[in-house]
């Protein structure tokens, strides 16, 4: 599975932005998604999590209520959208995939995209 993230930018806090992140391959349906994010200086954290059927989503407590990640099986794409942006919220993210259940352990993950840079301003 290669993974390619995009949808990241500068914004102001208090904004919103939708992550997305496109999956290659016919099985994508087979594997649940994560975002996690990388901070300067910081080491890779769990974001959000979502069972390969949709079914199921976990968040991290600093964004719950502040992020959605949803995913389209069809269009082979794992989404974040994430409002009332902070600037605590500045970091690299990444999407990935696990084959089994979603897990918010990062090395539990079998592959990861790119990373897309978000940046919010006080």
């Amino acid at each position: 599975v290669q993974l390619q993230a995009s949808g990241g930018g500068l914004v102001q806090a208090g904004g919103s932005l939708r992550l997305s992140c496109a999956a290659s391959g016919r099985t994508f349906s087979s594997y649940a998604m994560g975002w996690f994010r990388q901070a300067p200086g910081k080491e890779r954290e769990f974001v959000a999590a979502i069972s390969w059927s949709g079914g199921s989503t976990y968040y991290a407590d600093s964004v719950k209520g502040r992020f959605t990640i949803s995913r389209d099986n069809a269009k082979n794409t794992v989404y974040l959208q994430m409002n009332s942006l902070k600037p605590e919220d500045t970091a690299v993210y990444y999407c990935a995939a696990v084959l089994g259940i979603a897990t918010p352990v990062t090395y539990d993950y079998d592959y990861w995209g790119q990373g897309t840079q978000v940046t919010v301003s006080s």
